[in-house]
């Protein structure tokens, strides 16, 4: 187990070269307590793939890149338990429980990052959360040296956002258990989804949706993000209303009474921000709820850019915008206001 100083580079899908001061790959869970005994007073913080992550600044304390592997099937009368180790690449469980004829996770295909990443954000697409399958989270406290299982309930699950975002961000998820149903329903409401028809397989449902991500969606590997900047922002309803009627093709979606959701991409290509730029930063030409990295992009290129999107958004619609990315600042999670003001 090696801790040494390196780039973030290859640890965040932006392409950002800041540094941090340790880093280590975590490839068992035994390595923690070592960890811990040597490291809790120092700022902490947990990586997956970096697909969710900006740096806004250099990291001072210790990286812990997660490399947990392994997953174990268990089958009840009426559902598959699927236990994964934190490391494993979300997308290719998503393969493998279609392999397997498990479905339930078709519709968050192509999703990147890994699977202790995905509770954090309680990741979603196409009509499907995370919540909906997750039975519970295994964690690693970095404040006492425990361990916890959270139960569902205990996540806190909400609109890209879980209690590890919050009070328990400090909390290392090192495996999450889906509960997939042998009841399986199709989920078709959203986009091209509906197409497909009542009588749609899982494969299909699972092609359509890795089909329409590729041609929206840049790979990271060719062009620096951190996929939808943006959350879609819920409104009250009234407010979603008045909206419609000023401008009838906004998409609408309900989300909990008297409250609805905006597509925030419809809302930033409607401001006329698709392609511009910021130093080396830029809204996708094609997907106006990617940031993009053009090549040379700062920290400093992309929040500035972020926060002129969120002006001409509110100026326009007076919706404000909320970053969905994680924003990692010198010692830990900050927010777009605050990172800003760390420039000036």
């Amino acid at each position: 187990m090696q801790v040494t100083s390196a780039s973030l580079a290859p640890y965040n899908t932006f392409g950002l070269k800041h540094t941090a001061e340790q880093l280590v790959e975590l490839t068992a869970r035994e390595q923690l307590q070592r960890l811990w005994q040597a490291y809790r007073q120092t700022p902490l913080l947990l990586v997956g793939e970096g697909s969710n992550l900006l740096f806004t600044a250099p990291f001072t304390g210790l990286v812990l890149v997660n490399r947990l592997k392994g997953i174990k099937v268990t089958e009840t009368e009426d559902a598959w338990l699927v236990a994964v180790e934190g490391g494993e690449n979300w997308h290719q469980l998503v393969c493998l429980c279609l392999e397997q004829n498990m479905p339930g996770l078709e519709n968050l295909a192509l999703i990147p990052g890994t699977v202790g990443a995905s509770p954090v954000q309680n990741i979603g697409a196409y009509g499907v959360e995370l919540a909906q399958f997750c039975q519970k989270v295994e964690s690693f406290d970095w404040q006492s040296g425990e361990y916890k299982t959270w139960s569902n309930e205990e996540c806190g699950f909400g609109y890209r956002d879980s209690v590890f975002k919050h009070e328990a961000r400090l909390h290392l998820i090192i495996g999450v258990t889906f509960r997939l149903p042998k009841a399986w329903q199709p989920v078709l409401g959203y986009g091209p989804l509906a197409e497909l028809g009542e009588a749609a397989t899982p494969a299909q449902i699972f092609e359509k949706v890795c089909a329409t991500r590729q041609a929206k969606l840049p790979d990271p590997a060719v062009l620096g993000n951190a996929g939808s900047f943006f959350k879609n922002p819920k409104v009250v309803t009234a407010q979603a209303e008045a909206l419609k009627l000023a401008w009838p093709k906004l998409p609408v979606f309900a989300a909990e009474p008297g409250v609805s959701k905006l597509a925030a991409g419809w809302l930033i290509e409607q401001a006329g921000l698709k392609g511009v730029q910021v130093g080396g930063a830029g809204v996708h030409t094609q997907q106006a709820l990617v940031l993009v990295n053009l090549g040379g992009a700062t920290a400093a290129d992309v929040l500035r850019l972020a926060a002129l999107v969120r002006e001409r958004v509110e100026q326009m619609f007076g919706v404000r915008l909320e970053p969905e990315v994680r924003m990692i600042g010198a010692d830990g999670e900050t927010y777009l206001d605050e990172a800003l003001a760390c420039l000036n």
